[in-house]
């Protein structure tokens, strides 16, 4: 997002956060209505234009947005969704975007809240791993001639009582309702999300044999120092490494491996 669309979504960040301060707020409700909303202006384009229009006033769409959408979900949400249609948005599919965003980050608080939210992020990484081995699940959850409701059984019976409900719904949600993306583009944004509930950041480690505990605290730390917040540790054991570690933080990848100076080796002498 660019421009007015950054600025109205850390806004709308702010309003989530500051409802979910209220314990007594349902979390996961919250979360499911935003989700609902989502698929609604995702297919009804002309509708998310209309509430995303700059010609018309914002309290006049907030006004179309409350009659559409009072009725159907809580006034908590309602309320939400009225204030973001308020701002200005660069683009139209900006506002979904940011709705899609509130409902995950609202389910991820009601992880926080339960205190599972450790569980959601090594539960995601896990099965960003799994798929990323399956040819075969991945074309099966992928597979746009597949209806949503085959996709959704698939995923219970992969991860119902195995892994966290909140990770369950997060997952089943990123497969059935796509909209474009990749699912590893998904699954890595839901990891940034769940780092960011705490102020953390995620580094993927890749190290050729298990790191011991102390190594993980020794790389936390020194992690921590450098970019200046708590970072959690994504681990991969690749034996193709031979010897280091690969650290990727965002875009930035800090390469220590030997099979990587090997590989500088061999370009310097070709060079």
């Amino acid at each position: 997002m660019n421009g007015a669309s950054r600025e109205a979504l850390a806004a709308a960040r702010e309003s989530l956060d500051a409802l979910t301060d209220n314990t007594s707020v349902d979390a996961k409700k919250l979360a499911d209505e935003l989700a609902a909303v989502t698929a609604l202006l995702h297919r009804e384009v002309s509708l998310r234009r209309v509430l995303t229009d700059p010609a018309q006033a914002g309290e006049a769409k907030a006004q179309l947005a409350g009659r559409l959408f009072g009725g159907q979900v809580g006034g908590e949400t309602a309320d939400l969704i009225t204030g973001m249609v308020r701002s200005r948005w660069s683009q139209s599919r900006d506002l979904v975007d940011a709705l899609e965003e509130l409902a995950n980050i609202a389910d991820l608080t009601a992880a926080q809240r339960t205190g599972v939210l450790d569980d959601v992020e090594d539960e995601l990484f896990r099965f960003g791993r799994i798929l990323g081995s399956s040819t075969e699940l991945r074309s099966a959850l992928t597979d746009r001639s597949a209806p949503a409701s085959a996709k959704s059984e698939l995923l219970r019976s992969l991860l119902g009582g195995k892994a966290d409900p909140v990770t369950e719904r997060l997952v089943v949600r990123l497969v059935t309702q796509p909209r474009g993306r990749s699912l590893e583009a998904g699954l890595e944004s839901l990891s940034t999300l769940a780092a960011a509930r705490r102020d953390r950041t995620v580094a993927v480690v890749t190290s050729a044999v298990p790191l011991t505990d102390a190594q993980k605290q020794r790389l936390g730390a020194g992690l921590a120092r450098m970019y200046g917040r708590e970072m959690h540790l994504n681990l991969e054991v690749d034996p193709s490494v031979l010897g280091g570690i690969q650290v990727r933080v965002g875009d930035e990848v800090i390469n220590g491996t030997i099979a990587d100076r090997i590989a500088e080796a061999k370009r310097r002498i070709a060079g």
